[in-house]
């Protein structure tokens, strides 16, 4: 789909979807945005690592950028990280253990 048809209205896809609506009990009011903009702060601790950041663009996709400027609409979170991987040159391994030093040292702030 492109990105047109996903702002005007397409399909939710399930990462927008609580499957354990608890998790975002710390949340006050957790509405559907309000969870979309927590997964996005969750996420934006792992991109950091990677020197890119993720932004919510109109509730239905996101904005991928890197530190130098290079962006990438994303339609959902699984769109999300071959998108990263393409801006970056870089593939993205969730057990690297530097991206779990890090996450490790920001959770003991």
């Amino acid at each position: 789909m492109c990105s047109l048809c996903g702002v005007l209205g397409g399909r939710g896809h399930w990462t927008d979807t609580s499957s354990h609506p608890e998790a975002f009990t710390h949340v006050e009011q957790p509405t559907r945005r309000r969870e979309r903009q927590e997964r996005t702060r969750l996420v934006n601790t792992v991109l950091d690592h990677y020197g890119l950041s993720l932004s919510d663009w109109a509730g239905s996709s996101y904005v991928l950028k890197t530190k130098t400027g290079q962006t990438a609409l994303v339609e959902n979170l699984t769109e999300l990280w071959a998108n990263a991987e393409q801006l970056t040159k870089h593939d993205f391994d969730p057990l690297d253990e530097a991206l779990i030093d890090s996450l490790a040292a920001k959770a003991a702030r």
